[in-house]
Order: structure tokens, then sequence, then C-alpha cells
């Protein structure tokens, strides 16, 4: 689907994509532990008040302590140094302008 630098996902990160079945996000990380971060956009005044539950689902990490630790609204996992990924099946399709991408490290991410 897509690849995203760690320049990308810095700060406000990016815009998400469309999900209907199933995501993975495949992490390469050249540096030590970092964060990866998918967050429902909030609304003007930081609520998520009416917004779609952009995490709610399964998330199936590919090494055990990675996480997530997730709400409805955010969902993070360590990204250890190293290839790693985690794969997020939705409970209902999630429209990739309703939710941000984000990282802290050197990492990088493939979409699939």
């Amino acid at each position: 689907m897509a690849t995203y630098t760690a320049e990308q996902l810095y700060g406000t990160g990016s815009q998400g994509e469309n999900i209907t079945t199933s995501i993975t996000f495949a992490f390469s990380n050249p540096s030590g532990s970092s964060y990866f971060t998918v967050e429902t956009e909030q609304d003007r005044s930081g609520s998520f008040s009416g917004k779609q539950a952009t995490t709610n689902g399964t998330w199936v990490p590919s090494i055990d302590g990675m996480g997530p630790v997730q709400s409805l609204y955010f969902a993070s996992v360590v990204v250890p140094p190293g290839n790693s990924s985690v794969v997020l099946t939705p409970t209902t399709s999630i429209t990739g302008t309703n939710y941000r991408i984000k990282g802290t490290g050197a990492f990088s991410v493939v979409t699939s």
C-alpha cells in the first residue's frame, strides 16, 4: 500500500489509509526502541466526541512485548530495533481521513 519515513511519522504524522479488512504495519528500525501510534483525528477542541473508533479491533504484534496500549481512539506499540510488524483487524471498516499514524525514532513503516 504505502511506505512512510521517520520524517513523515514525526510530529502530526501522516493521514491514514482506508482499512476494510486488516492492515499490516511492517517496521524497519535501525535505532533503539521507538513508538508507533495510530490516533483518531480530534475535533478543534481536542475531543473525540462523535468520531469513528479507529483503533477498535484486534492488534497482533510479531514480537511479544510490543503491545499494544489501546483505547477506542488511539493505540501505540513499541517498535524494537530490527524488523517487526503488527496487524490491525478493525471491528468495522475505517476511513483513512479519520486517523493519523505517528512515530518516534528513526524507523520506517510499510503497509500492506
